[in-house]
Parts: C-alpha cells; structure tokens; sequence
C-alpha cells in the first residue's frame, strides 16, 4: 500500500471514531438518562483517547513526513497533509493521559453544568470549572505560545486570530455600537412586540421549524430535529447533520430563530464536497466562518424585510394569533433592540457586546487575573458596564453557556467574528444576486443556498479563515461592513 492509501486509512479510521463520539454526545445531550452520564463519560473518555491516540500515532507523523512537499499530490490532498500536519504538531504536545483525563473531566463538567443551572447555583458547577481552567491552561503550555496563552487557544478556533488582534477589533466596534444603541434606545421608536404575547405549544413551534428549515433547504434525509437545553448542531458522519433548537413556552421567535441559525450551521456540514470526507478537510473553515453562515440565516435573511414578506403567511398559518399582523409589524417585531441578559437571545446589535463580556472574562481566567469563584460577581459587573442591565441569579447570568463545561476556551470570539464575516460576504452575495429580496420574499432559497455552497461550503477547511474571506469578498476580514449593515438597517427600523 502506498503511503498516501496508507495515510488515507489511517484518517479514515480517526473519521469513524469521532462519528462515534459525535453521537453519544448527541445522545447525551439530548435524550440520555440523567443517571446514565458517569458510565456515559467513560465511554465517551475511552473513545476520546482511541481517536487522540490515533491522532498523534508515529506512524501518521511518518505519512505527514513524506507526503510534505511530495509531487503528484492533488489539490486537496495537498490541502490535507497541510491541515492534519498542523493538527498533528499540535496534539502531539498532548499526552495521551492528559486527554482522557480532560475528556472524562468535560463530560462530567458538562453534566454538572446542567445540574447547577437547573438549580441556579454556581457553587455545584464551581469546582468543575476549576479543573476545566487548569486544563485549558495547561493545554496552552503544552501547545506554545509568543505573548499569550490564552492565544495558544484561539488557534484552535480561528486559526491566524490572536488576543491582540480580537482587542483592535473589540474596541473601535464597541466605539461604533454602545452610542448607536444609545441612540435607539433614547431617540427611536420601539416597534411594537405585544400580539407576540401568548403561550405557543411545543408542537406548534416544532412545526414552524421544521417548516422553515425545509424551505432553506435543509436535508432531512441526512438529518433530524431535536429539542436540547443549549441548541447544537453536530455532523455523527458522511449525511448525518443533526439539528438540536430550544424552544420558550412564551416566545414564539425565540425556536424559529434558533433553528435558523442551527440550519445555517447545518447547511454548511451538508454542502461540504464529498470528496472532503475523512480528509481531515471536512468541517468548516473556522469557528468564525461556521458562525457566519448560522448568523447570515438567522439574521441577515431570518431577520429581513423579504423574508417575513415570505414568511408571514406561513406562520399565520400554524399560529392563529398571528393571521392578521402585518409583513411589516411582524418584520419590526422581529428586530426590537433591546439590552438583555441572555446572550442566544440577543438581539443582533447588542449580541458582540455578550462576546466581548465574555472575551474580557476568559482572558482573565486563563492569563491568571481571574479568579473562578470570582466569577458570578464579575459577570455581574461586566454585564452592567456593557449592556446596562444586572442578572439577578446564577442561570441569567454566568451559568447560561455549556461552553465552558466543555473546555471550550477561545470559542466566544468566533461568535463575534462570524457576525463580522457573515456581513462582508453578504455584501458580496448582494453583488453577486441582484434579485435575492425577490427570491427570498418568494420563498425561492435554492439560488441563495447553491452560491454559498460554490463560495463557501464546498471547500470545508481546504482554506484558512482570512484566506478564505478575501477568496470570496476580495479584500480581507473588515468590520465595516457589519457596522453599515447594522447602522442601516436599525436607521430605518427605528425611525431614527
């Protein structure tokens, strides 16, 4: 067997262990028995280190070693040995131990996670996330780092982005957004929400989801909708992107929204090239681009004009209340600004303020100026100095996001980033379709979905984030056009 056959098998075999995971996890987060989670993160905890173990082998480092700079290779194979050679060098600093170590310690954390925020108690979650803390630390010594170690895990998310770079972000667009939501909140006028008033079954929002997800062109044929605490998406394999949404008993917008932006992350799975499969190529670019396509659905066409042109005989139809409102009121409703607590119910102006709290607190927490049992205040604090407004417990407040329970360190970013990305493309997209209002206020998502997946999709991780922006946009990653996007828009809203 020739090296290249033989590196193939050994990602291919990598590829079918991490299916397994992907679909206990699933599992876990969904319909597992509570007192089925200890024996669930063993076994979660013996996978884990099989498929790590498999990633760091000597015998994939000798594969990497001749195939670096072989000629002969395709594209895509190139592509590959490139990806997998940086994820190599990388968990290889890892020891085998450490990881199952980390992986039994998240699943457990993650569970605990569920309990303390059940209960609004930090105090049940707080020793886990010290342990999650020290993991992640240690994490980034092991990986190396120039100024920062919270910059060691970033990498794993956005690859190129560092602390550094996120703060010459951060600060010039909160410069841009804290006055303009200021000037909406004192100056606009509020749209009015109040016939969203009500208490809407469970079936009756499932239904609405499962509507606008096959109008998207979501695969139900390779796919599944399912009720979760905290929405997720995740691929368990070749045509299997299974989708998870929440849905509030009083607030009808909340799941159609949330399965939006979960479908956005789906579509994306789903429309990676087939040839990408066990390549180590087949997922997103980044975090960040990931999180521009669930953004660009939920909000950049979810949240439009069009769309509810589209849309509103389509929920009159499944929520009675709602026959006779308005495209109009009913596209107004769908975009009140309001400062809130709850980061997944953000509206989209005031939503990268909740991921620069965030960023402020994990920096602090991984460089070693934070403290974990700090954290509840600290939150509070930083809610009240971003977004103006104070949570009165644990779960409105620093026990919202299962990140953490995870070791996810480095993640929040990518939420902000893809906002910024999503807006750039979208742009282009603009450009490229100049009858895309037509298309969407008829329910016409084929051309829309069939350019993203030539632009963005089919490609998988074959390019690095800004490498891919620039492919698609021509210029590099620019906040600007996020913040026209949002100026213009809330503008007209707003009356302003």
């Amino acid at each position: 067997m020739s090296t290249l056959a033989s590196y193939k098998e050994h990602l291919q075999e990598i590829g079918k262990l991490e299916s397994a995971l992907a679909l206990l996890q699933w599992d876990q987060r969904t319909y597992l028995p509570r007192k089925g989670h200890p024996v669930r993160s063993e076994v979660i905890g013996k996978l884990s280190k099989m498929a790590f173990e498999l990633s760091i082998a000597d015998e994939l480092g000798e594969y990497l070693d001749k195939l670096e700079g072989q000629e002969g290779l395709t594209e895509i194979e190139r592509a590959s040995v490139r990806v997998v050679g940086k994820a190599y060098r990388r968990s290889k600093a890892i020891p085998p131990e450490f990881y199952e170590r980390f992986a039994i310690a998240a699943s457990q954390a993650e569970s605990a996670w569920e309990e303390a925020k059940d209960k609004s108690d930090f105090s049940i979650f707080q020793p886990h996330l010290e342990k999650m803390v020290d993991f992640a630390r240690r994490f980034a010594e092991y990986y190396g780092y120039e100024e920062s170690p919270y910059d060691a895990l970033i990498e794993e998310y956005e690859p190129g982005m560092t602390s550094r770079e996120l703060r010459s972000v951060i600060e010039p667009l909160r410069r841009e957004l804290v006055p303009f939501i200021k000037r909406l909140t004192e100056d606009g006028t509020r749209p009015s929400n109040e016939f969203m008033r009500g208490t809407f079954p469970e079936a009756m929002q499932r239904e609405l989801s499962l509507l606008v997800l096959e109008s998207v062109g979501y695969d139900f044929d390779a796919g599944r909708l399912d009720p979760t605490v905290h929405p997720f998406t995740i691929s368990t394999g070749p045509a299997d992107v299974r989708v998870t949404t929440r849905f509030l008993p009083n607030d009808i917008l909340s799941g159609l929204f949330s399965s939006m932006h979960e479908g956005g992350h789906a579509l994306y799975d789903q429309g990676i090239a087939p040839e990408l499969r066990w390549s180590g190529l087949d997922e997103g670019a980044s975090y960040g681009i990931h999180e521009s396509q669930s953004r660009l659905w939920e909000n950049l066409i979810g949240r439009s004009r069009p769309f509810w042109k589209y849309f509103q005989p389509v929920i009159a139809g499944v929520v009675p209340q709602l026959a006779t409102v308005s495209v109009e009121d009913l596209y107004r409703a769908a975009n009140i600004v309001s400062p809130s607590l709850i980061r997944v119910e953000a509206d989209e102006v005031t939503y990268n303020l909740h991921i620069m709290l965030r960023f402020e607190l994990e920096e602090g927490l991984i460089n070693g100026k934070t403290k974990v049992e700090d954290l509840p205040e600290l939150w509070r604090d930083a809610m009240g100095r971003y977004l103006g407004v104070t949570p009165e417990d644990d779960a409105h407040g620093v026990l919202q996001d299962v990140h953490w329970s995870s070791g996810l360190f480095g993640y929040f970013p990518s939420y902000m980033l893809g906002n910024l990305y999503g807006a750039q493309i979208f742009a282009t997209l603009r450009d490229d379709m100049p009858d895309l209002d037509s298309k969407t206020a008829h329910g016409d998502f084929d051309d829309l979905l069939a350019w993203l997946h030539d632009k963005v999709h089919r490609f998988g991780k074959m390019y690095e984030p800004k490498q891919l922006v620039e492919r698609i946009t021509g210029k590099q990653p620019d906040s600007s056009y996020f913040v026209s996007y949002i100026k213009d828009k809330y503008t007209d809203i707003y009356d302003l």
